[in-house]
């Protein structure tokens, strides 16, 4: 048995993981484990404990971060996964292999500097990226897919609208903002016109019910679903986006990952570029814009674009009437950012993982 480590920096990771362990499940090969920091809020690990119990394998948590991490050294874990390089070179031994599947794939430049030369393997979701991060000098990289999205081939647990207060005759509309920079500032005033003829769903980041500086997003939203019927507000428990995915037919988003994860199944998308920036980032304008990947927001040609919060509402009901708009760039923009959607990502990374374990043994 292969002894292995999912290290989540945050609840938020757990998606990505989740299909990966279920491939390791099936191959009755590994003895699995799970992590998250001794940091993270209260609530938060409270619900990644919860999470855990359901996906039933081992966890290690601890109430102090040092104890928590000499517990996993001393596991001496053949596999560790990790979302981000977080505390990776603290919990590996020599001869563990490190193994990166990034936590997003949107429009940070993040996505290219999170990274350490004690990664055995990492995880690429495309084609274009793989490409790009090779150019950059990055090494042992293997072509996946995105694991996050996995699940949605599969037809069985969907959802049920009824459950949530929405009505299944209706078209169902997702909105999935980022925490920073986000939309929900300048669309809060406009979303409750979505929702008087349509289901809407609000889907709000980690950072949003965790984090003390994000905290006014999810009290704003909770506000809004109060006043409006036919609105949802997931509650911070259901942490997974990809079972809403699957229930809408329009996704409203801005610079989050979420984008590129719904184009796994061609159906409309709004993004929307009107966000307010913090003080500091509107004077020093250049250095916000070094965070961002300019070249690949300026390539989305796949969405439909809001600059103006007002134009929202007609948005959404021409993205719903005619969703056959913009078929043709979301499914070149599926195999330009996604590689396959056949579902597999997870099984061809658990391939390399073995593979590279094997060529490490000869």
């Amino acid at each position: 048995m292969l002894k292995v480590l999912f290290e989540n920096h945050h609840l938020y990771y757990l998606p990505n993981f989740i299909p990966i362990i279920d491939v390791m499940k099936k191959r009755k090969e590994y003895d699995i484990y799970v992590s998250i920091p001794a940091i993270m809020p209260k609530d938060e690990k409270h619900i990644f404990i919860n999470a855990i119990k359901k996906i039933n394998v081992k966890i290690i948590i601890s109430e102090n971060e040092n104890e928590r991490v000499k517990i996993i050294k001393d596991e001496k874990f053949d596999i560790i996964i990790v979302g981000n390089v977080g505390e990776l070179n603290n919990i590996v031994n020599n001869d563990t292999l490190a193994v990166m599947v990034y936590h997003g794939i949107g429009l940070k430049q993040s996505y290219y500097n999170d990274i350490d030369n004690r990664i055995n393997l990492r995880s690429v979701e495309s084609k274009s990226r793989f490409l790009e991060l090779k150019n950059h000098g990055h090494q042992n990289l293997t072509l996946t897919g995105f694991t996050k999205c996995d699940p949605l081939v599969k037809s069985e647990n969907i959802l049920d609208l009824d459950s949530m207060g929405l009505k299944a005759n209706r078209k169902t509309v997702l909105y999935a903002p980022s925490f920073y920079p986000t939309s929900l500032d300048q669309l809060l005033p406009i979303l409750g016109n979505i929702s008087y003829e349509n289901n809407l769903i609000i889907k709000l980041h980690n950072f949003s019910w965790h984090q003390e500086r994000y905290l006014y997003q999810s009290k704003s939203i909770m506000e809004l679903s109060e006043k409006f019927e036919n609105i949802y507000l997931v509650p911070p428990e259901e942490f997974n986006i990809i079972p809403f995915y699957r229930i809408s037919d329009l996704l409203i988003s801005d610079i989050s990952s979420t984008i590129f994860e719904y184009l796994y199944l061609n159906r409309p998308i709004i993004m929307a570029d009107c966000f307010n920036l913090r003080t500091k980032d509107q004077i020093f304008n250049k250095r916000f814009l070094k965070k961002m990947d300019i070249e690949r927001m300026e390539g989305v040609d796949f969405t439909f674009r809001l600059s103006n919060p007002e134009d929202l509402t007609s948005l959404v009901y021409h993205g719903l009437e005619y969703p056959l708009d913009l078929e043709q760039e979301r499914l070149r923009a599926q195999i330009e950012y996604l590689y396959s959607v056949d579902g597999k990502a997870s099984i061809r990374l658990l391939d390399a993982i073995e593979k590279k374990i094997i060529d490490n043994n000869k």
